[in-house]
This record gives C-alpha cells, structure tokens and sequence, in this order.
C-alpha cells in the first residue's frame, strides 16, 4: 500500500484497540463512526440489513501482515528507548541493541520471516498474541476486560430496563442473523465514499472473485478489514484451563443466558426454526426473571470468572465431578450474557465501576461480551479480550445502537406477549456445589472485593477547546492529547515513563494490533519547556515544539497503522525463543527492554455515536488507565488508578497542560 493512503488512513485507524501482554482493553477509534453500515434496509425482518456485498467477501484477499526489518526495528526501539533512559543507561542498550541485530536476533528475524512464508493463510503474529493471552493466568476482571457505554436512547421513554433489554436482546439477535447469513456489510474504510460505498460500486465489486476484490476495492480508495474475529462475538466464551485456556464456540445452541441478583437463567430467542422469538415473548421472558423473589444465592456462581485462571480451572474440574455439566453447558454456549442489574446509575465514576467489574456477583466475565442493563436503563458492554481485539465489538454496538433506536421492536407502551408460558421456557439454571466449591467460591469473593476496593476512577472535561482548534493549527489532535498525558505525569512526578498507545492492524489478514510509543525525545523536550521552564522561551518556540510533536506523532501512528512498529515484532521473536526453548538473548533480560514494557501511561481514545464512555483498569499496579476523548469542542478523559498513584492529582496536572497549550495556540504567554 501506498505511503500516501496510510497517511491519510492512519488518523481513522490507529487505535482500533489497545492490548498488552500484561493487561489489554480496547478502545476503538472513531473511523466506525463515521461509515454507514446499512445496505437495502428491510425494517421488521429479521436482518439488520442485506449487504450486496457479502460479509467475507474481502477476506481472502486481504494482505498480509509485513514483518519489519530488523535494522528498522532496532531503530524504533532505541528512539523509544531514548527518552526513559540516562545516558549511561541508554549507551548500555544501544550496545546489546546492535550485538542483538548483528547475532541472535538476525537468527531468530529469520527464522520468523522463513515460518511466516509456510503460514500466508495468517499473520506472524496471530498465534503468538492468542497464546499470550489464553496462557496468561490473572484473573480477567481488572487485567483484561474493559467496558464500554451505551449513549442513551434519545427517547427517554425507551431507556426503561424492560423495555431497552428486550430491544437490545432483539437487536443483538438480528446482528447475529446478519452476520451468519453473510448479508452483514464488510467492514471497510472508505477514503472517498462518493466513490466506492455507493451502491453501483457494491454490485460491481460483488462480480470481482474473493481473491481479487481487495485489489477492486483498492482502485477507489476503499479498505476492507479483517473481519477473522468476528464469529466469537457469539455462542463463545472462555474456557478456564491449567496453564493454558481454550475458547469454545458452539453456533448451534439458540438460548440466551441472562443474569439476576447472582441468578443465571436461559431461555430461547431463537424458534426451532432459527426465526427469532417474537420480540414480545423475549419481553415476558425477562419481565418474568425480573418478578422473580428468588433471594440472591448465598454462593454467587460467577464469582469464580474473577479468580486466578489456574484456581477456576480446579474449581471447574470439581463442578463437573459435582454434576454441573449440563448446567456449564448452557452458559458456555449461550448466545452471549444479559446482565439485568437492581442498581440505577448516580454518575460516571459510578457507572465505570458498575460496568467495568461490579460487585463481581452478577457477571460471567468469561462470557465474549456481556450486555449490562441497569434499573435505569444505563447499558454497557463488558468482554472478555482473548478471542480478539475491539473492532468486532464496536461494529456491534454502533448497530445494537441504531438499530434500537430507529427501529424499537418494544416500546414503552408494549405488553409482554399473552399467554407465553415463561414458566416453561425460563429455566434457572441450579448448581450443586459441595462444601469445597463453596468454600472456593467465598474465597473468590474476598479476593474479588479486596482487589477492586482498591481501584480508583475520576473523570475530567476539558472545555476550553478541542478538535476544531487543533486542526486549524494544523496539529493532530490526539499528539496533543498524549503530549498533555506526557506533560502531566511530568508534573506531577517530574519523570518521562513508558506509554501505550494502541494502533489496529486490522487492514491486514489476521491483523490484531501495533503499539504507539508517545513518550518521545519531541514530547519530553516540549513537556520540559512547558512544565519547567516555560518563561524561558517565547510563545513561537513553544508553538515550533507543538508541531514537532505532531509531526512526530503522525509519523509513528502512520508506521503502527503500517505494521511498521517494533513492539510485535520483538514481541515475535521472544516468543519464537522461548517456544525453542531457547536462553533468551542478553537484550530482552536487559532492565530497560521490561522497563518499557511496563506501562505506567496505558492509554486508549474512544469516539463513536452509539458509545459514552469506556474505561479500563490500569496495566501495572503503579500505572494510570486512560480512557479519552477529542471532541469538536472539548476533551475528556476518564482515568484509572491503584493506590500507589494519585488519579485526581493526575487529572489536575492533565487539565492545567491543557491549559497551557491552548493558551499558547492563542497566543499568549503561560501565566
């Protein structure tokens, strides 16, 4: 591909989802919400629409994921490396950097690049990331799964439990039909729509062979993504293993679980037939759990998705040998969960916490995704992360969001359907549990409570400007987003430290996701000149040290975009050593390789029309988690942290950064 295409690709595509080998959420960019989906509308049906295009049209033809150079490789690392290191620090690196290229690591590039010729059905580095993940063994509440917020129904009416429940479980439904019948459009970006999603274009495109049709869609400035992921979005959940755990799909079960007060329930959304169940059935079925008087029970089953994933792999060997089975069955191969909860929501601090983890009690965090309906209609998904990245996901909500805002099978004045025998077709589903699953399932529950009692999230919206100011600049806005993190940690504990920021790859077959290193040699000069001396250069300097940011900044988003980082492609390597049991080369036991590794600032951007907010943990106990957000207007951030860091401090540093640099970009000198 074109350098020129990623240059203007990567603003849309960089942050797609955000990972890392310790802790990974996913924060999708707002280039899903600025596509249409919807093609050949067909209200009342049981599709979402009927693409002209196949869903997998594009797939067989999408290309393939480069491996880097080596040298550029070890280039990027030590560029990154140079702004965290001291000089004697810096000049050890770069020696086991350059010994590493010239030995150990040319092997080991060559052998990654030789297993990556007998492999063109993936990428290089799908296996090893669905390994990292599966193999890891922290409990996936906190580590690994984020949430992310539904806006509400402009009809307040709509926002009713009942109510959105019902037409969201419907929604889902027919996203699920869409998508198995091939009739989901394909996931693509369109840099000139006028051209390439309109609906001569889409019946031509459809004649080209599979194997062709990313070059088609190529010629008019279009972009398919891989869409690899997107058949565990349903009947899929995590399966809890020793050492190493497994996904399971099973496509052919047609029930929903739904969960109440600690309470897990099934019935069927799908008819015999594989026709959805009248939405007005759904609405008697989960108005029937919601009258249920059950008190919540004393051993809350889903508790045990929030243990250590070698502890609830024993725990699920001693549920099977207690008769459970058929019982486990039924939740693994739900459609997905439905998660019907008595609270309503006082703010956004208590929101995040409710859809991020919860009183732990009425969650299966294995689940691939859940939906979160509180008393007052406040909705989120919550998913587990192994199985892929955020691009699934969102594509999902955005059209849950849509459709059940234009296009509500249930309204406020709907009755539950007469006469449907819920009786009968809700079953609670009951568990035996002996005294040492009992005794497994309170210790989960003390190690759950004490684990989130000790996060800690606040909020900050910044009103003074945003996007449109930025671009009159002519600066990106998200470099000065990460450049306000950089200069507030700097601020407020006087250190540059290494910094996440996610970019998909998803432009290429089995693409999954490339870091972004926004802590620079650029940004920690600017961050001194602001923070520390800002009376010693004039407002001109300070703006020339914006756009050098900037411009940094978009050449490394377009690089990620590009597969052109370093950090997969180390990543690779190591695990390649280690999978031949190899002694692993002096460079990754060098401190300053896990020093980068460990992600103080872990950060995620998030815009889209269906979503409000989204938050996740951070990836190391001394880090901050930062969800944010450029808007036209103004920025928020929505942050994250454990006792050893100060999030409200943080947040206040971020604010007054901000401050500084707008007023600049007036300007005006930093009072």
């Amino acid at each position: 591909m074109a350098n020129l295409v990623f240059v203007q690709f990567n603003s849309a595509m960089r942050r797609c989802g955000r990972l890392s080998p310790v802790n990974g959420a996913v924060f999708t960019s707002n280039w899903s919400s600025r596509r249409t989906y919807s093609s050949e509308l067909d209200p009342g049906s049981e599709y979402l629409h009927k693409s002209i295009v196949p869903t997998m049209h594009y797939q067989k033809s999408l290309p393939r994921l480069p491996i880097p150079k080596l040298e550029d490789t070890i280039r990027r690392y030590l560029a990154a490396q140079r702004p965290l290191l001291n000089d004697e620090q810096y000049s050890n690196t770069e020696k086991l950097a350059r010994s590493f290229q010239n030995g150990a690591g040319k092997e080991l590039h060559e052998e990654l690049v030789a297993q990556n010729k007998k492999n063109k059905h993936t990428s290089y580095i799908s296996a090893p990331w669905f390994d990292m993940y599966l193999s890891a063994r922290e409990s996936v509440v906190l580590n690994f799964n984020p949430f992310m917020s539904f806006n509400p129904d402009p009809k307040p009416k709509y926002n009713d439990q009942l109510v959105r429940a019902t037409n969201m479980t419907a929604s889902a439904v027919r996203f699920m039909k869409t998508l198995r019948a091939g009739c989901l459009e394909p996931e693509v970006f369109h840099l000139n729509p006028a051209k390439s999603d309109t609906r001569g274009f889409k019946k031509l495109i459809r004649l080209v062979p599979p194997s062709l049709s990313w070059y088609g869609a190529y010629m008019v400035n279009a972009y398919p993504l891989d869409m690899s992921q997107y058949f565990r979005l349903f009947n899929s959940t995590r399966i809890p293993r020793p050492r190493r755990d497994e996904l399971f799909t099973d496509e052919t079960q047609r029930h929903l679980l739904v969960m109440r007060k600690g309470h897990l329930y099934v019935f069927d959304v799908l008819d015999r037939n594989g026709h959805l169940v009248r939405p007005a059935e759904i609405q008697a079925h989960l108005q029937f759990i919601l009258d249920d008087p059950a008190p919540p029970p004393a051993f809350p089953l889903g508790f045990l998705t929030s243990e250590n994933r070698d502890v609830w792999a024993g725990l699920r060997e001693k549920l099977l040998e207690a008769g459970n089975g058929e019982a486990l069955g039924k939740v693994d191969s739900a459609l997905f969960c439905l998660c019907l909860d008595d609270e309503s929501m006082r703010d956004h601090i208590h929101t995040s916490h409710n859809m991020l983890h919860g009183d732990g009690c009425n969650r299966w965090f294995d689940k691939s995704f859940s939906i979160i309906l509180t008393r007052d209609g406040s909705a989120a998904i919550n998913f587990e992360h192994s199985w892929g990245d955020g691009v699934a996901v969102l594509r999902f909500q955005n059209e849950v969001f849509k459709d059940t805002t234009e296009q509500p099978l249930v309204g406020p004045d709907s009755a539950p359907a007469p006469g449907a025998d819920s009786a009968s077709a809700v079953r609670r589903l009951e568990f035996i549990l002996d005294g040492p699953l009992r005794d497994g399932i309170a210790r989960a529950r003390e190690s759950f409570q004490a684990t989130v009692s000790k996060l800690t999230i606040n909020a900050m919206e910044f009103k003074t400007g945003g996007k449109e100011t930025l671009k009159k600049k002519k600066l990106s806005p998200d470099a000065v987003a990460q450049l306000a993190f950089q200069m507030g940690f700097l601020r407020q504990y006087g250190q540059t430290v290494a910094t996440y920021e996610s970019c998909s790859t998803a432009a290429f077959r089995h693409g999954r996701t490339e870091t972004i290193r926004p802590a620079t040699v650029h940004t920690q000069q600017c961050a001194n000149a602001f923070v520390r001396e800002p009376c010693k250069h004039s407002v001109d300097e300070l703006f020339t040290m914006l756009g050098k940011c900037s411009k940094y900044h978009s050449q490394l988003t377009k690089e990620a975009a590009m597969g052109q980082g370093f950090d997969r492609h180390l990543f690779a390597m190591k695990y390649l050593a280690n999978s031949k049991g190899q002694t692993l080369p002096s460079f990754y036991q060098d401190p300053a390789y896990a020093a980068i590794n460990h992600n103080i600032l872990s950060t995620s951007t998030l815009t889209s029309p269906a979503v409000s907010l989204g938050g996740f943990a951070p990836v190391v106990p001394d880090g901050f988690g930062v969800g944010y957000g450029v808007h036209d207007h103004w920025i928020g951030c929505n942050v994250s942290s454990y006792p050893t860091r100060n999030v409200h401090e943080f947040l206040q540093c971020v604010s007054k950064s901000l401050e500084d640099i707008f007023t600049v970009l007036e300007g005006k000198p930093i009072s």
